[in-house]
């Protein structure tokens, strides 16, 4: 049986990809560092053994250390990690604190260090896996007044690549999704009909689309697939910004 760790997986894309791999079958480990008694009560009863929680703050060391002995006491190592936690911020870069700063840059960005360091010695010697990446559209164009979410995601995308290169030899794929936006508690409800109104498709992205393509890149479907940033943006990404 397949076992996979998600990051942020009590909410929103998290959540989705978690339940979608567990109806694919696969022995899922849940780590987030908020809590939904109600949600994983749902899933334990749907799934019984097959899903485990972990309260996680994947920012800081020793929470993944817990989480990886959490991890081998539950499935006995994992064969691939989808590292989703993340945060966001808005504000000019001037106007930045240097706590929101490093709030984002260790939530999305550090975090995917934290499990590397535990999780990638077993994958080696276990003979290979694959490394999903939750990164976004911010990370392949800018955004208005979002300069430090900007950076975090771009970071992702190019420690994807080199990621991709160096585990390559061990059999391990790393990839990315850059999902635009999606019907997430971290999008304002208010700005979905904006963000809908510039979308080719008209619409925005729901959660499980991107568990979809998450799940792709996972198995062995995307076999091929190692360093790729996927685009989930309904064609947002294309334009060349010229007007009708």
């Amino acid at each position: 049986m397949n076992r996979v760790l998600v990051t942020g997986a009590i909410s929103g894309i998290g959540l989705a990809t978690a339940i979608h791999f567990l109806k694919k079958g696969w022995r899922v480990v849940m780590a987030d560092k908020n809590t939904d008694n109600e949600v994983m009560e749902t899933l334990e009863k749907s799934f019984d053994d097959k899903v485990l929680f972990v309260k996680t703050d994947v920012s800081k060391d020793h929470d993944v250390k817990n989480l990886y002995n959490k991890v081998n006491s539950f499935c006995n190592g994992i064969d691939c990690i989808v590292n989703n936690a993340g945060i966001i911020a808005h504000g000019l870069l001037h106007e930045a604190t240097e706590k929101e700063w490093d709030d984002l840059m260790n939530t999305d960005v550090k975090s995917i260090y934290f499990t590397s360091k535990y999780f990638i010695p077993d994958m080696i010697e276990n003979g290979g896996g694959t490394i999903i990446n939750t990164a976004s559209i911010s990370g392949i164009a800018g955004d208005y007044q979002m300069p430090v979410y900007n950076a975090a995601k771009g970071a992702i995308v190019n420690l994807t690549r080199a990621m991709a290169l160096d585990y390559a030899k061990y059999k391990i794929r790393v990839n990315s999704v850059c999902p635009s936006a999606v019907r997430t508690n971290m999008l304002n409800p208010d700005n979905i009909p904006k963000y809908a109104a510039v979308n080719p498709l008209k619409r925005i992205c729901e959660p499980e689309e991107i568990a979809k393509a998450i799940y792709f890149l996972a198995s062995d479907d995307s076999s091929y697939c190692n360093g790729v940033n996927l685009p989930v943006t309904g064609g947002l990404d294309v334009h060349s910004g010229q007007p009708k």
